[in-house]
């Protein structure tokens, strides 16, 4: 085994780089004892909307919290269903799964691994509430088609952009095009917290001030509950911290695709499909994800060299148990089946170094031609 092991995700190189500024916030927000949705909460929200040229960023305790709360302001409940994709991180059902409606799913593009608008249509019921794409390992959904069926239908569009903080799509920010968007701020993600958080953006007012009462227990004013909601606040630590990363996010962005292209070009001549390139979007690469035969093993013999990778994601979700009840087979979405047998994310991250990457291409190349 190598012994200069390539992690995944390196988050305590980047904490080291921001080291005394979170500190120093920490040490405020303990001075002040405004430890849940305090005043930096709203000091982040305001940065947030203008980075994502919104009008309302609603900060939560998660991004499945924000999936959920964008369900409930458009009031998805029984008997309702929401389309959305079979390939995702199962967060995106919760949310609809919390109300009591039903997920109705549309296979992705072989192309851009997100939603089908050719397959969109045939989804859409006289039950159907809303849309829910998924801007996938950093890249945007094909959102001009998406949008064009949706208000042709009348139904409203919710756009998970938990992986997409920050990209592009046709020279505008992720979390413009539906009626909201919804980040996560897990960790791992391109924007992260030191623990949970995420958000909820909209241009909507009267969805924004909802979204806010639902999150803090149904209150409009204090001690006053309006309706059945709930305890999603975030905590202010989790608040200062993105607003430090904030200021970092284009410039780690701008890193992650510098080593993407990297990725592209030393792996373009193997037998693998690496991720394409679309002019209608800027990616924000989440997840540099590869496709080839023998993943499992490819993996193993990564992890052997010391190179860690990961796998987004195994099973799509119409197959997973939680959801055996919507009598879904395989092959009933082979395109989202044949990417999670076939997907293997690389090490990828700002701190990545050109070095690294050129290692884990070099690897890669050495199991494939010996395979």
């Amino acid at each position: 085994m190598s012994t200069n092991k390539i992690h995944y995700l390196d988050l305590q190189t980047q904490y080291h780089t921001i080291r005394k500024e979170v500190l120093a916030a920490l040490d405020e927000i303990c001075d002040s004892a405004r430890f849940a949705q305090g005043p930096i909460t709203t000091v982040f929200e305001t940065s947030f909307a203008n980075y994502c040229g919104v009008k309302h960023c609603v900060s939560v305790n998660s991004g499945t919290s924000a999936l959920h709360l964008a369900m409930r302001c458009l009031d998805v409940g029984p008997g309702d269903e929401v389309i959305t994709v079979p390939m995702t991180f199962i967060a995106t059902t919760w949310a609809i799964s919390y109300t009591g409606a039903r997920p109705v799913f549309v296979d992705i593009d072989p192309e851009r691994r997100t939603m089908d608008p050719a397959k969109l249509e045939a989804a859409i019921t006289n039950r159907t509430k809303a849309i829910l794409p998924v801007h996938l390992y950093g890249q945007p959904a094909d959102m001009e088609p998406i949008m064009q069926i949706a208000e042709r239908n009348g139904i409203a569009v919710v756009e998970d952009a938990a992986q997409a903080h920050g990209a592009y799509y046709q020279k505008r920010r992720v979390g413009q095009f539906g009626v909201m968007g919804c980040f996560s701020f897990y960790p791992g993600k391109n924007l992260g917290a030191y623990g949970e958080g995420g958000a909820l953006v909209t241009n909507d007012d009267d969805l924004a001030a909802r979204a806010r009462a639902l999150r803090d227990h149904g209150q409009s004013q204090r001690y006053y509950h309006d309706e059945i909601a709930y305890n999603y606040r975030m905590d202010s630590f989790q608040a200062a911290v993105l607003n430090i990363k904030l200021g970092r996010l284009d410039g780690w962005n701008a890193a992650r695709t510098l080593h993407a292209r990297k990725y592209s070009e030393l792996l373009s001549k193997l037998p693998i499909r690496v991720p394409p390139h679309f002019k209608d979007s800027v990616s924000v690469w989440h997840c540099y994800v590869i496709e080839c035969d023998g993943r499992d093993e490819v993996r193993s013999n990564l992890r052997e060299k010391g190179i860690e990778t990961g796998i987004h994601y195994p099973l799509p979700v119409h197959l997973q148990r939680a959801y055996s009840s919507l009598g879904h087979r395989v092959g009933d979405f082979p395109i989202s089946e044949e990417l999670s047998n076939r997907c293997l994310s690389l090490p990828l991250y700002p701190e990545l170094t050109e070095v690294q990457v050129t290692a884990v291409a070099r690897a890669l190349a050495e199991i494939l031609i010996t395979k």
